[in-house]
């Protein structure tokens, strides 16, 4: 699994025209599922995403988890982080997991991320979404589970 997180002071997702689900302070997260991925994988990132500690404290020091602040979490699936552009100038998504288990394993992700306790907002698997965010920092951290 491949995830983008980054640190926003404010996030959304908008499909056909109405607010699907917004944030304010937190992490936006693009989730992109593999062929190879599993449960393993989700609870990998569920853990790494939680105790990530990218928030400042009182000295301005990046040393806070999303728990900390009283920050919640919108989650939108990207199959696109899975583009290959090594061939031509169209990308090929052959690398990104099918249909059925990418939708599994963001379900899954979602679900084991609001048993942590942080407040979770989700897009719509498969859908034309638009994201509006407001990057604090800015801060992007990248995870890739095949890189553990």
């Amino acid at each position: 699994m491949k995830a983008v997180i980054q640190r926003v002071t404010q996030a959304s997702v908008t499909i056909e025209g109405a607010i699907h689900g917004q944030i304010s302070a937190g992490f936006m997260v693009l989730l992109g599922v593999g062929p190879e991925d599993s449960q393993e994988d989700v609870d990998y990132l569920v853990h790494k995403i939680s105790k990530l500690r990218v928030f400042s404290d009182a000295q301005g020091k990046m040393n806070l988890d999303i728990t900390q602040i009283g920050g919640s979490i919108l989650s939108i699936s990207q199959f696109t982080l899975y583009a290959s552009t090594t061939h031509g100038n169209r990308p090929s998504f052959i690398q990104a997991a099918p249909p059925a288990l990418g939708e599994q394993l963001y379900d899954a992700f979602n679900h084991s991320m609001a048993e942590t306790g942080i407040p979770v907002e989700v897009g719509v698997f498969g859908a034309d979404m638009q994201v509006s965010l407001v990057n604090d920092g800015p801060v992007t951290i990248l995870i890739d589970t095949k890189e553990k």
